[in-house]
């Protein structure tokens, strides 16, 4: 029975997790705190580790996990940018959950998306007061308007095919196009230009971080809608208050840069000291949502299956090469995880991943790494 450190631990994490490990000789103790420098030593006697998003694997996490004696690290979430890969490189084997529901995703952010233009949020609270008053209501139709879509991986091409569904013109940028997606393709200058809404869906990279910016605010329609499920360091927060005054019509922002402070906890009680965090919340025209695109019991079990069915690979000698990341110390995704993301479609995992253990991908030429690198915008 191999022993999991499962850490930041939430109540809806548990029944799929306990469901799938029992029957792959899994023992997980589950830990609310998160994983950090203060906090590693909890793992010791574990064979393996279970992190999300707001986890902390730096170097010196890594480093104290490997002397822990901790042998894998398991992703239940598709980004890794919160794990320092050229650390694990040789020592500690990572893996991710590529994908899981593309449906709840691009669902989420299409609701984001119809809350702030009409207004719903806002009448819901007033008819609760029995104000019936339609002033300051007013929103546009979503027919006929351009939708800028940067990053056509799974959730991207969901998302497209949903504004499709309000008769919208879809524009996309993506350093891979989509084969035979028919969506139409331009450069980033180009979509900021003639969208009036943008929706992110790209990872977070060294290249991508803060893509949204002073300047790429400064080339967007005026009025544009920005709408990001993806990665808060996608945007520079200050920049879009900034922004916000000026250029941007509305924000719907399902991260943050810096939530790792404040998302999934309950601060009710609290004062929050963060000031671009209680600036973008005091704005009548941004929503935000604490990170819970993902949240429909669908991606929780394929988040469970999937992470149970790699650790289970991996402890049986056959890892999944599809799902595994620390090799690419460059901390970004294989041509493989990528073709593997974009071809699964959300669909339950289990049998998928057995099938990977036991046939893995074929090794890529020596040095054949394919980076996803979108350009950043041009001034």
């Amino acid at each position: 029975m191999m022993k999991v450190a499962f850490f930041d631990t939430k109540p809806y994490d548990m029944p799929g997790f306990d469901h799938y490990a029992a029957d792959a000789g899994l023992e997980i103790k589950y830990f609310e705190t998160r994983l950090n420098e203060d906090t590693v030593s909890l793992a010791a006697g574990y064979d393996a580790v279970c992190v999300f998003v707001n986890d902390t694997v730096n170097a010196n996490v890594a480093e104290k996990l490997y002397q822990l004696g901790v042998k894998v690290i398991a992703l239940r979430c598709a980004g890794f940018n919160n794990v320092d890969l050229r650390a694990c490189q040789g020592k500690l084997p990572v893996y991710r959950v590529p994908a899981y529901s593309p449906y709840a995703v691009a669902e989420h952010a299409m609701a984001l998306l119809l809350t702030i233009n009409r207004r719903t949020h806002k009448a819901y609270i007033r008819t609760r007061d029995f104000n019936f008053s339609l002033q300051g209501l007013a929103g546009f139709d979503l027919h006929g308007k351009t939708v800028g879509i940067i990053g056509t991986g799974k959730i991207g091409r969901v998302f497209a095919d949903i504004c499709k569904g309000f008769g919208m013109h879809i524009l996309a940028y993506d350093k891979f196009p989509a084969p035979d997606s028919g969506l139409t393709y331009v450069d980033l200058p180009e979509l900021f230009e003639k969208s009036d809404i943008i929706s992110l869906h790209c990872p977070l990279t060294e290249e991508t971080k803060h893509l949204i910016n002073a300047d790429s605010i400064a080339r967007m329609k005026k009025g544009v809608t920005i709408l990001n499920t993806s990665r808060g360091a996608l945007i520079n927060t200050e920049d879009l208050i900034t922004g916000k005054d000026k250029q941007v019509g509305a924000a719907c922002l399902d991260v943050y840069e810096e939530e790792g402070d404040f998302f999934y906890e309950d601060y009710s009680g609290h004062i929050v000291r963060d000031d671009k965090l209680v600036r973008l919340i005091s704005m009548p025209n941004v929503i935000v949502t604490s990170h819970q695109a993902f949240l429909t019991n669908e991606a929780l079990d394929a988040i469970a299956s999937t992470t149970v069915d790699n650790l289970r690979c991996f402890f049986q000698g056959h890892p999944n090469k599809t799902t595994e990341v620390s090799k690419h110390s460059t901390g970004f995704p294989c041509i493989y995880a990528a073709i593997w993301s974009m071809l699964s479609f959300g669909r339950s995992f289990s049998p998928s991943a057995r099938h990977f253990c036991q046939n893995p991908a074929p090794a890529l030429p020596r040095g054949g790494v394919f980076l996803y690198r979108p350009s950043s915008p041009q001034k």
